[in-house]
């Protein structure tokens, strides 16, 4: 039988695939050429001549250059980053990127010092911080068209999902929640099991077998379009049958993944240790204390603190425009439970009348929220400058002062009310563990647009994988979400 088309793409896919290692190839020789053109011409300027000092064969710059230039291309494309399960992966590619250029200037540091030849300090400064830069912007530009593309439909790789039904339906769930990672769930096969879900109705994606012999299971997959593979949790499969099929996809080149019944481990607590063959998995401990939470605070003060500065013009402003619209005070203060569950007062600028909260009751049955959180659209409570200001976040702008008094944080949890968090299941009080912060993975994910569970996974994603990283991502994500109003009521 002929490979079933999926979304009629498979000859557009293929080419896709085999074109674009070529296309990064082609980036990376311009932003190369970009580079080492830079530190020539900044060093030497227009002069020819230029020679090595203390060779004896005084090769020229621009021989040097060359030589350079091939061996870094050659470098990076070492270093897997040209692969498409890597490009537009974001800060993983860029980090592959960037730490293959350090180890070629690292490697043109010992070659120097082994010929006893002295490369200009000027060049090599020039070079290095230049090719990082012109690789890092090409990937990302290239990066953003990819995700962009995959995230229409196009440009995703076909998977074939085994396993349970309820690990078929989760993982699917999750790959089609993420089209930008470039996979899409296309079939399933349920080894031993029956051909619906959990819940009793059919699984969302088509089931082409539940066979558990390996060639009844190659046999499935020649007849459709496939792509990759992905094995997850409970597939009934004895682990001597998964390498004998991981060896028959291979002369098919079909990827092989192993998805293991973990959720919402960010990748850095991850790693492998292979035992007598057996890949085992290591999950390191959410690291709350030490040394980065330390950093942290640092990069929280030093923020805030400077936000407050640069916007203080914005805070004047928005004073006089709430005094002119609506009588009541400029600030509103509630308490909210912070880290350990310590309550604070947490300051914004008022949005709503000034018998808010006692309207709150009239309004409790038409909320849209799931009974821990009130929702509403369309508040009559909110004020014309309220809304405004709400619509782009300027009311959460006195909560720098939260931060700085260390009550807050730039980045983390939602701050709950304490009626809230008396409501908390179990595990939800782990949101408890870091500080709340002004903007976090929930304001930058959908905001008020968000179900309760779906802010609450998010807020336990930060807590169990925060980094100084992340939270440099959700700031420069937070701007975005702030100047499109996305999800903001």
């Amino acid at each position: 039988m002929a490979a079933v088309e999926v979304n009629g793409q498979t000859e557009e896919r293929r080419r896709w695939f085999a074109g674009l290692p070529r296309l990064v190839g082609i980036l990376d020789a311009v932003a190369i050429f970009a580079a080492m053109l830079a530190a020539q011409l900044g060093r030497f300027g227009t002069e020819l001549d230029a020679e090595l000092v203390g060779s004896s064969i005084d090769p020229n710059y621009w021989v040097v250059s060359i030589v350079i230039g091939i061996a870094w291309w050659i470098s990076v494309g070492s270093s897997g980053s040209r692969d498409i399960r890597v490009v537009g992966t974001g800060l993983s590619e860029y980090k592959s990127v960037t730490l293959s250029t350090i180890y070629l200037f690292g490697g043109v540091a010992i070659v120097s010092y082994a010929l006893r030849v002295s490369t200009a300090r000027g060049y090599v400064g020039i070079a290095l911080p230049a090719g990082i830069l012109f690789l890092v912007f090409s990937r990302w530009i290239l990066s953003r068209w990819v995700r962009r593309n995959r995230t229409q439909g196009r440009f995703r790789r076909n998977v074939l999902i085994m396993g349970s039904p309820s690990a078929v339906e989760h993982l699917h769930e999750r790959l089609e929640s993420t089209p930008e990672a470039g996979y899409r769930s296309a079939m399933a096969i349920l080894p031993g099991f029956s051909l619906t879900s959990p819940s009793g109705s059919e699984l969302p994606i088509p089931v082409v077998s539940v066979a558990t012999e390996v060639e009844d299971i190659v046999r499935s997959i020649d007849n459709h379009d496939v792509d990759v593979v992905a094995i997850s949790a409970g597939s009934n499969i004895k682990p001597r049958k998964i390498r004998e099929l991981g060896w028959e996809l291979q002369s098919r080149s079909i990827s092989m993944i192993l998805a293991p019944a973990l959720t919402d481990i960010a990748g850095p607590r991850i790693h492998t240790q292979p035992i007598a063959g057996l890949p085992l998995i290591h999950v390191s401990t959410p690291k709350l204390v030490g040394i980065q939470a330390a950093m942290k605070r640092a990069f929280d003060v030093i923020g805030a603190t400077f936000a407050l500065l640069v916007l203080s013009p914005v805070f004047l402003i928005t004073a006089i425009a709430i005094k002119l619209d609506s009588p009541g005070p400029v600030f509103y203060r509630q308490q909210r439970v912070g880290i350990r569950g310590n309550v604070f007062h947490m300051y914004k600028f008022r949005s709503m009348v000034t018998n808010a909260d006692e309207l709150l009751g009239e309004l409790t049955p038409d909320s849209t929220g799931n009974g821990v959180l009130f929702k509403m659209k369309t508040d009559p409570r909110v004020t014309k400058v309220g809304r405004f200001i709400r619509r782009y976040s300027i009311d959460e702008l006195p909560q720098l002062w939260n931060v700085i008094r260390g009550e807050m944080s730039m980045v983390g949890p939602r701050p709950p009310l304490k009626s809230e968090v008396d409501q908390y299941e179990r595990y939800v009080e782990r949101r408890l563990l870091v500080m709340p912060g002004i903007t976090g993975l929930w304001q930058v994910s959908g905001r008020s647009d968000l179900e309760w569970e779906e802010s609450v996974r998010l807020d336990l994603y930060y807590v169990e994988n925060w980094s100084l990283i992340q939270d440099l991502t959700i700031l420069s994500r937070t701007i975005k979400a702030v100047f499109t109003s996305s999800g903001a009521y």
